[in-house]
């Protein structure tokens, strides 16, 4: 897939014109987020991102680490080329514009996923578009459907590795939740969750690996401990941040560019207007409490 070729100049663009739903196809890291930020700072742009025109709306391809740390800059427009593509052709140029560093086989599978469902294209057309056989296109596509919702919001969370939410795959569905929580809970490493799953897969029965999982010593001493010990309000205002933001990426990949095709379809639209009204609220409470905190901090500092 020839993608300079097919790039125009690059121009200057304001931030605001730039979409990013292509975003939720790769993952989020924050150290690499970091130097990206400390490279702008030192060395200013010195590669224009990639877009297509989508009805009129630039869309990303490439440069959301860019696009981050822009906004942190308080930056005001980017240097952007705009590819020659359609969405879905655009949408697999990201394979293409990641060859030498690679993607995720969940970047590889999410990306499989949305020329599947999304763009509608067969299996064998996405292998063709991505230089791949049929079967490996079956293969990403499964891990990522056979993957519980919530263990794929931990891994965009940064809160468990990639390698990890694929060991934990293998397990069925029902049990992979808590068999990710009891990895992220302990702090194990790719290998130390290979083998929990290995021990898991030998059992017959979910209800079976589920009391496994609860017997280990590390997961139990660490719920008596949080239980007898209250919380202080700094540990329950990051508690409530983390369980939002897990669920609000678990909610944003089930909603993000797609129709509510679901029973009760009204009822779905409803909660979910009362849900946007409140997220409203909410910004306007964290900001208040912001600034509250940043006059508080101005009037410690004055001598």
């Amino acid at each position: 897939m020839a993608v300079c070729d097919s790039a125009g100049v690059p121009e200057r663009v304001r931030l605001e014109q730039l979409g990013h739903r292509l975003s939720h196809l790769r993952l989020c890291r924050p150290a690499a987020d970091e130097r990206m930020v400390r490279s702008l700072e030192q060395h200013g742009q010195l590669s224009a991102v990639a877009t297509f025109d989508d009805g009129g709306k630039l869309e990303l391809v490439d440069g959301f680490k860019r696009l981050r740390a822009a906004q942190r800059l308080g930056w005001t427009s980017l240097w952007v080329r705009v590819l020659g593509f359609d969405a879905a052709t655009a949408t697999a140029v990201i394979s293409s514009l990641h060859e030498h560093h690679g993607l995720t086989e969940l970047e590889e599978g999410w990306l499989v996923r949305s020329l599947c469902r999304e763009h509608r294209l067969s299996q064998g057309a996405v292998g063709q578009l991505l230089r791949r056989h049929k079967s490996w296109v079956s293969r990403r596509l499964l891990l990522v459907e056979g993957l519980d919702e919530a263990v794929q919001a931990d891994v965009r969370l940064g809160l468990l590795s990639p390698r990890s939410a694929i060991a934990v795959a293998m397990l069925p569905r029902g049990t992979q939740h808590q068999a990710a929580e009891l990895v992220m809970a302990r702090g194990m490493t790719t290998r130390q969750a290979e083998a929990l799953v290995r021990q898991l897969r030998q059992l017959d029965s979910d209800e079976a690996r589920r009391s496994r999982m609860l017997e280990w010593p590390e997961l139990a001493a660490a719920s008596s401990t949080a239980a007898a010990r209250p919380a202080s309000e700094r540990e329950q205002l990051l508690a409530d941040v983390a369980t939002l933001m897990r669920i609000g990426v678990r909610l944003e990949v089930r909603l993000l560019d797609r129709p509510l095709v679901v029973d009760g379809v009204a009822l779905v639209g409803e909660a979910l207007g009362q849900l946007a009204a409140l997220l409203d609220t909410l910004g306007l409470a964290i900001t208040r409490a912001l600034s509250l905190q940043e006059k508080l901090d101005a009037t410690l500092a004055k001598p």
